[in-house]
């Protein structure tokens, strides 16, 4: 099936998704059809800041009208902030949407986890992901930290790529969840974050959600 990804939210996450779309058909010996369009992050960023989600549907509507206009049989956000209105778009979208939200709380619910810690955006965090694990103890930064993981991450998905200085502060945060939170394993509710921890070991568990999306995306690619 022809895969329709809205991207730019941002580019280093879309990018991602792309190599990860792009190494799992491989591995199975498929072809992949794949549209990308592009999206504005500065805009999405502005809109989720208002908790505007009606009018960021509505900005995301066409994109998607274009995947369809292209082929595609579903579409993607490729953003778990971009979540935020992806009831307002579900509503408007003239094709399936692989939600993110759900998937998620179906990985976590298979881990069996208990107690989990989440580095995101404030919107992703403050929600617990919006909400989606409410059987799951969600634990996040605390005040100054959890604004201060918030503009690190905004700054690092805007610019496309990590500071040593905020890899440092996301390890930190991590290790706060799990060392003095209870955390059992700490959930990248951020697309981009695999800039920060892609390759490396922060020294505790991780589950990231932009790698939850891309295998239900390939899942969703291959039906027949």
């Amino acid at each position: 099936m022809h895969i329709g990804l809205i991207g730019g939210i941002g580019p280093a996450a879309t990018e991602f998704y792309y190599r990860g779309l792009v190494d799992a058909h491989a591995a199975a010996g498929r072809v992949m059809e794949l549209t990308i369009v592009h999206a504005d992050a500065g805009q999405m960023v502005e809109n989720l800041s208002k908790g505007a989600a009606q009018q960021q549907a509505e900005i995301f509507l066409p994109l998607v009208q274009r995947l369809k206009a292209a082929g595609a049989d579903f579409a993607a956000v490729t953003s778990m902030g971009g979540h935020f209105c992806v009831q307002e778009l579900t509503a408007l979208s003239p094709l399936p949407l692989i939600n993110l939200v759900p998937e998620m709380a179906a990985a976590l619910a298979r881990r069996k986890l208990r107690r989990v810690g989440l580095l995101a955006t404030r919107n992703v965090m403050e929600s617990r992901i919006y909400g989606a694990v409410p059987d799951l103890e969600v634990v996040v930064p605390q005040g100054d930290d959890l604004d201060a993981t918030h503009m690190a991450y905004i700054a690092m998905a805007t610019a496309g790529r990590v500071t040593d200085d905020q890899r440092a502060l996301f390890y930190a945060r991590g290790r706060d969840l799990v060392d003095n939170q209870g955390a059992e394993a700490v959930v990248l509710g951020g697309t981009d974050l695999f800039l920060a921890f892609d390759g490396h070991d922060p020294g505790f568990p991780l589950i990231d959600s932009a790698a939850v999306h891309i295998e239900a995306i390939y899942r969703a690619s291959v039906e027949t």
